[in-house]
C-alpha cells in the first residue's frame, strides 16, 4: 500500500469512527435528557470484555467494573483504604477478624446485601475459573455470624488480609443463582455464557447496554447508598483502538476523556485551548518474562533444551536492552527506569537497587560462555492496545535483541487475543513476552506471590507468572512475608527475596510509564496512581 492509499484507509477508518461516535453521542444525549444530568464520553485504547468481576485481574477492566461493583472495603483519591461495603471490622484475635456491614445497602436490582452475598463472594472467587483468587486467602473460613456481620478466620496470620479487597467485588447471590452465573468466566473461555455481558453490583453506576468491542453504557444507580460527588446522568464508553483517531476525537469533541494520550501527543493535547492532559506518576512496572518451565521452547530454533533455563542467556537478553533509549525514543521521557517488578514509591528500601548496565557486548559474551555464540531465534507475545507504547517498546526490545544475534519473530495482537493466547488452557503459551504490573495491594507480597513463585505447567501456583520461573527460597521468603508483622523484619524477607530475582534475572524489569489521560476543559475527575477510572469522581461542568 503507498501513501496515499494508506492516508486514504487512515482517513476512511476515522471516519468511520466519527460516525459511530457520533451515533453513540446522540444515544448518550436521548439518555441523559431523561435524567438530569451530563453524559460523560469516555475512549480507551482497549475493549471492555466480559463483565463478570472474577474474569480478569486487569487494572482497566477491575477500574470500570469498580464503577458497578463494590468490596468490603475502598480506596480513597490517594490510594488510602476506607470503609466500603463492611463500615467497620476488626481483629479478634491474628487468626480472626470480624466485618461488620452496611445495613440498607441493596443491588441495583433491589435486592438487600447480606453476609450470605459475602460469603458467596468469598467461595466464588476462589473457584476454578477466577484470575483473583489471591485476593483471600485459600484455606479462610468465612462464617455468617448474623445478616450484616462475617467472622473471617484464618490459618496463619495476615497483617495484609484486607488489603485487595477494594477490587474483591461482592456480588449478589440470589441474581448469580437466577443467571446461571454461580462459576467465574474464566479469561480462557472463548464462549462464555450469557450471563458472561450482565451485571448488578451495589456501585453508583450501572450498566444499560454492553457490546464488546463497541460500546458500554453506564447510567446511574439511582438507589446507591452513598452520596454521589459526579454529576453525571451516564457514561458512554467507545473503545478506540487508533492513538491518532482517539486523540482526534477528543480535540474535536467527540469524547471528553480519553486514556491513553499518546506520548508523541501530550503536548499538542495540552496546548488545544479546549482541552489538556492529566500526566502523573504510575504504580504499573513493565517487565518482560522468559518461558523457563518447558524442556523445550516451541518457537525457538534451539532444540532438545531451553536456552532461558540459563541465567547467562536470561542476564544476556537483559543486558542488551537500552532502557534509557527506550525512556528517550519509544516514552518520549515519559518513564521511569525500574530495577525491580515493584514501583520504587512502594519498597522503602527499593533504593538499595540497581539495573544491571546496557552492555551489549557484555551480553554477546554471556550468550557465547552459554553455549549460543550466534544467537537463536525466539517467539514474542506483546499486545498492542492495553499498555502505553507496549507495541512500539517490542519492537524496540526485537531490534536490541538482533544486535547481539537472538532473531525475535513478534506476535503483536490486541489485549484479548493477548491474555487468551498467555493464559491458555492446558498450559501459560508464551516462551517471551511483555506484561504490565500493579499489585492491588500495593505491597511486594502481591508482586511476589503473583510474578515469581512457581506454578506447574497447569497454573497451580503463582497466577501471571506467566514464565514459571521456579526458586523454592522465594516461595518461602513469599509465605514469611505475608505473616510477618514487624514492619523492619518484613522488609529484610521483601529484601532477600528481591536480591534472589535480580541475581537470577528472573524478569527483566523494564520502567514506570507516566500516566497520560487526556481530557476536555470542561471535566474534572481524579487521576489516582492506579490507573483506575472512576467515573464518580468525575464532574462536566
Amino acid at each position: 500500500m503507498n501513501l496515499r492509499s494508506a492516508a486514504y484507509q487512515a482517513t476512511r477508518r476515522a471516519g468511520h469512527v466519527a460516525i459511530a461516535v457520533a451515533t453513540l453521542m446522540g444515544a448518550a444525549t436521548a439518555t441523559a435528557s431523561a435524567q438530569e444530568g451530563k453524559t460523560l464520553r469516555f475512549a480507551f485504547q482497549g475493549t471492555l470484555n466480559a463483565l463478570d468481576p472474577y474474569t480478569l485481574n486487569e487494572t482497566f477492566t477491575l477500574g470500570m467494573l469498580g464503577n458497578v461493583y463494590e468490596g468490603l472495603t475502598k480506596r480513597d483519591k490517594d490510594l488510602k483504604i476506607i470503609p466500603g461495603l463492611a463500615e467497620r471490622w476488626e481483629m479478634l484475635d491474628p487468626l480472626h477478624w470480624r466485618f461488620h456491614l452496611r445495613k440498607d445497602v441493596k443491588f441495583a436490582n433491589g435486592n438487600a446485601f447480606t453476609a450470605d452475598d459475602v460469603l458467596f463472594s468469598a467461595d466464588r472467587i476462589r473457584a476454578d475459573g477466577s484470575d483473583l483468587k489471591t485476593r483471600i486467602p485459600a484455606d479462610s473460613e468465612w462464617i455468617k455470624v448474623d445478616d450484616h456481620t462475617v467472622d473471617v478466620k484464618l490459618k496463619t496470620p495476615n497483617p495484609i488480609l484486607f488489603a485487595e479487597w477494594d477490587t474483591f467485588y461482592i456480588m449478589d447471590k440470589e441474581w448469580a443463582e437466577k443467571e446461571g452465573a454461580l462459576k467465574p468466566v474464566s479469561a480462557k473461555d472463548a464462549n462464555p455464557s450469557p450471563s458472561a455481558y450482565r451485571s448488578n453490583g451495589t456501585g453508583p453506576f450501572t450498566i444499560e447496554s454492553h457490546e464488546p468491542g463497541v460500546k458500554t453504557i453506564f447510567k446511574v444507580n439511582e438507589g446507591w447508598w452513598d452520596k454521589p460527588e459526579h454529576n453525571l446522568a451516564g457514561v458512554v464508553f467507545t473503545p478506540i483502538a487508533a492513538d491518532g483517531t482517539r486523540v482526534a476525537a477528543l480535540l474535536s469533541g467527540d469524547v471528553d476523556l480519553i486514556e491513553p494520550v499518546p506520548v508523541q501527543d501530550v503536548e499538542r493535547v495540552k496546548s488545544d485551548p479546549n482541552t489538556d492532559a492529566l500526566v502523573g506518576p504510575e504504580l504499573r512496572v513493565m517487565h518482560l518474562g522468559f518461558n523457563q518451565i518447558r524442556d523445550e521452547l516451541p518457537t525457538s530454533d534451539v532444540k532438545g533444551k531451553n536456552p532461558f533455563r540459563d541465567p547467562n542467556v536470561r542476564k544476556a537478553f537483559f543486558q542488551a536492552i537500552d532502557i534509557e533509549a527506550i525512556k528517550k525514543r519509544v516514552m518520549r521521557g515519559m518513564s521511569t527506569p525500574s530495577a525491580l517488578l515493584i514501583a520504587e514509591q512502594l519498597y522503602e528500601r527499593s533504593g538499595d537497587f540497581k539495573r544491571a548496565p546496557y552492555d551489549a557486548e557484555a551480553a554477546k559474551k554471556l550468550l557465547t560462555d552459554a553455549g549460543y555464540p550466534d544467537g537463536f531465534t525466539i517467539g514474542m507475545d506483546c499486545p498492542n492496545d492495553r499498555y502505553v507504547n507496549d507495541e512500539a517498546i517490542c519492537q524496540a526490545v526485537v531490534s536490541m535483541l538482533a544486535k547481539i544475534g537472538v532473531k525475535v519473530n513478534l506476535n503483536a495482537v490486541p489485549k484479548a487475543q493477548y491474555f487468551a493466547k498467555v493464559l491458555a488452557p492446558g498450559g501459560y503459551d508464551t516462551d517471551f513476552f511483555l506484561l504490565g504490573w500493579t499489585p492491588s495491594s500495593l505491597d511486594s507480597w502481591n508482586v511476589l506471590t503473583s510474578l515469581a513463585t512457581c506454578r506447574d505447567e497447569k497454573g497451580k501456583g503463582g497466577p501471571f507468572n506467566l514464565g514459571g520461573y521456579c526458586n523454592k527460597k522465594v516461595d518461602e521468603l513469599a509465605a514469611q512475608i505475608l505473616v510477618e508483622t514487624d514492619l523492619a523484619k518484613r522488609n529484610d524477607l521483601i529484601h532477600q527475596a528481591y536480591q534472589i530475582l535480580i541475581d537470577e534475572t528472573s524478569h527483566i524489569p523494564l520502567h514506570q510509564p507516566s500516566l497520560a489521560w487526556g481530557k476536555r476543559k470542561n471535566l474534572d475527575i481524579t487521576q489516582r496512581a492506579d490507573d483506575q477510572v472512576l467515573f464518580y469522581w468525575a464532574r462536566l461542568n
